[in-house]
């Protein structure tokens, strides 16, 4: 497992970079702290299977990061083929404060030990853990990274796969607004995990603070629109049939026309607010899930199997 977190390039001449994966490469790997659950068949839960499964913007190493979320997710379902849509690692906040619980670990060791047992894992690095971008080509324990990727659903469509930060114009031009903005973001996500401690303690379900403000702010709604436009329209100019990507933290599905031809925007969300991924069905049909609200049902219906019969309560 240790091999897919690979230390610096002796020629770099980049204090950081060497610094910061030194940090990836010294990563506590060990055994998960939570074991991961036995299959259906040795009686372990159900787990939902999907020909593809993309997940992106996970910022493991940061205190925002819902690793418990994802942990359930990945224990619950299984898949042919998963992306990994950039920002898995926070390579930024690493870089600045070395942050990994052990939940943080136990999402990582799933994941290879998908790779072990043969599921197919695309990893295309974001800005966020760039550091790997210079490994492209190349496989780690399974783990093929890739700058950009092509997928053919199972209906016959054709969708280019990549984080998306290529398109983000504060990126592109000013990236030093965009080191402030992440200050100004991490500082909104550790009010949401003291906010939803608090609802924790209260039994209320998980909700985003920064979710929430988001969609009030009319320049960020106006950024999210302008954005996914832009890149559905990339890939309507490389002639496929559409797009899936991550970086904005807003998982969304739209519908463009570009020269005549619709093009697909998918946006996978993130493990941050959201908690969502994209999954493509065995029949290519694709889906957004919202983790946090499939937690709320499958509770729901155990809550329901465990109350007694109506009569058996009237009888008594």
């Amino acid at each position: 497992m240790t091999d897919f977190m690979l230390s610096g390039r002796p020629d770099s001449d980049d204090p950081n970079e060497g610094g910061l994966l030194g940090n990836v490469a010294n990563l506590p790997l060990s055994e998960p702290r939570i074991p991961e659950p036995e299959s259906p068949e040795k009686g372990g839960p159900e787990r939902r299977r999907y020909r593809t499964i993309w997940i992106s913007d996970v910022h493991l190493g940061t205190k925002g990061c819902n690793a418990e979320m994802l942990i359930d997710f990945l224990d619950h379902t299984d898949s042919d083929v998963m992306y990994l849509v950039g920002d898995i690692i926070d390579g930024w906040r690493l870089k600045k404060k070395f942050y990994w619980p052990a939940s943080h670990n136990d999402v990582v060791w799933r994941i290879m030990k998908r790779a072990k047992r043969g599921t197919k894992i695309v990893y295309i690095p974001g800005n966020h853990d760039e550091m790997f971008r210079q490994f492209t080509g190349l496989n780690f324990g399974g783990v093929e990274i890739r700058r950009a990727a092509f997928h053919d659903t199972a209906d016959g469509r054709r969708l280019m796969v990549l984080h998306g930060d290529e398109f983000d114009a504060v990126m592109l031009s000013q990236r030093w607004l965009a080191f402030v903005g992440d200050w100004a973001y991490i500082s909104v996500m550790k009010l949401n995990v003291l906010v939803n401690a608090f609802r924790k303690a209260m039994g209320k379900p998980y909700w985003s603070l920064s979710k929430a403000a988001k969609h009030k702010v009319k320049n960020a709604v106006q950024f999210i629109s302008k954005y996914e436009e832009v890149v559905a329209k990339s890939a309507g100019e490389r002639g496929v049939d559409g797009v899936v990507c991550g970086h904005i933290h807003t998982a969304e599905f739209r519908e463009f026309e570009f020269g005549g031809k619709s093009v697909e925007y998918w946006n996978d969300g993130d493990w941050v607010e959201g908690c969502n991924a994209l999954v493509e069905h065995l029949d290519g049909s694709m889906e957004i899930l919202n983790w946090p609200e499939e937690m709320g049902r499958r509770e729901d219906r155990a809550a329901a199997q465990q109350q007694p019969p109506m009569r058996a309560m009237e009888a008594a």
